[in-house]
């Protein structure tokens, strides 16, 4: 096999994965709309940036960013965890390293849903 067949063959893989952790939804995670009165059984996460997250605020809510979540996130206590993202990317990208990190993901709502059926309310 020559190198160029192994370049190409590392190069696939690497997007392939890329592409997974990104884009493909991780199975048994519901979109549920959020109450955002405070519930105290579960942790509510939210991800997006801090101007959003200022500006739609979630009571009772830690805020990390994405882009923070691999420094800090040893600073959310560890119960269950509601994920508040603003995209599907940022919501898998969380639950993934989350789940790594032995947090129970029970749910996940996005400020820029268009789904059309929810599963219920977070409660």
């Amino acid at each position: 096999m020559s190198i160029f067949w192994i370049v190409l063959l590392l190069i696939i893989v690497f997007f392939s994965h890329l592409f997974y952790t990104r884009y493909v939804p991780i199975k048994g995670i519901p979109c549920v709309e959020i109450d955002k009165k405070l519930n105290r059984e579960k942790l509510t996460l939210d991800i997006r940036d801090y101007q959003e997250a200022d500006n739609d605020k979630v009571e009772e809510a830690v805020v990390i960013p994405i882009p923070y979540l691999r420094r800090y996130f040893h600073e959310i206590p560890s119960r269950t965890v509601h994920i508040v993202a603003s995209n599907h990317v940022e919501k898998n990208l969380a639950i993934r390293f989350l789940k790594q990190k032995g947090f129970e993901i029970t749910g996940y709502t996005l400020t820029e849903c268009r789904c059309k059926k929810k599963i219920g309310r977070l409660a």
